[in-house]
């Protein structure tokens, strides 16, 4: 009986999860592709370019996408909250899959490992600490399972607060050019900060001389 309930847990787990991905190509996750461009990301998603944001300018742009396939599925089986797509210079660099806690509720990382092994085969490492990006709130995650190739990573996250957990799936080469990016124009903003602030101060100043002259013609004691 045991045996049963095992087999169609694996099986349910598979409805969930198998239909996201595509083959055994770690760079591919329900039709968006690391690399595609900007514009046919947000061709295939449904969206508007106008949902866009940009998070940084330079020396390199970066910008994200929140997709939420409900918006636009009314499957009971979804599983998915939403995929965070992220760019490097309208490149897609980055997937990040949040699941809804509800759908994924009493799994376990065993069971959704098994399901994604199912496809997969074994992971190539497990129970390694994944140093997030510096825009994710929290410094470090523990991955529970992690498979990769020499383009690409594919990483299943546990995550610390509530039952949940995250696909995270990285082109290796655009991840790096954007960490140097980053990098980058944080170094930049560094060295620019005192000028800018320079400047900020000369404008505070020439506009409360402004001010003072308006005010004094209209001031009565």
């Amino acid at each position: 009986m045991s045996r049963v309930c095992s087999i169609n847990k694996l099986s349910l787990l598979l409805v969930f999860f198998l239909p996201l991905l595509h083959g055994t190509d770690l760079s591919s996750y329900r039709g968006f592709q690391l690399g595609m461009t900007l514009s046919a990301a947000v061709k295939h998603s449904g969206m508007d370019i106008s949902e866009v944001t940009t998070i940084h300018q330079r020396p390199a742009r970066i910008q994200e996408l929140t997709w939420d396939p409900e918006r636009f599925s009314s499957s009971p089986t979804e599983a998915v909250q939403q995929v965070l797509l992220s760019f490097y210079n309208g490149q897609l660099f980055r997937m990040v899959i949040d699941y809804d806690t509800e759908k994924v509720k009493g799994l376990t990382s065993d069971d959704i490992i098994a399901a994604v092994a199912a496809k997969y085969g074994a992971p190539a490492r497990s129970g390694v600490t994944f140093v997030l990006p510096a825009d994710f709130a929290e410094d470090t995650q523990q991955v529970v399972a992690r498979w990769e190739d020499a383009d690409n990573s594919f990483s299943l996250v546990q995550l610390p607060y509530g039952p949940n957990f995250q696909l995270v799936v990285v082109s290796k080469r655009l991840s790096a050019l954007t960490d140097a990016a980053l990098a980058e124009g944080a170094r930049l903003d560094a060295k620019e900060a005192p000028g800018l602030l320079k400047l900020k101060e000369e404008s505070d100043k020439s506009d409360l001389s402004k001010e003072r002259l308006v005010n004094k013609a209209h001031f009565r004691p």
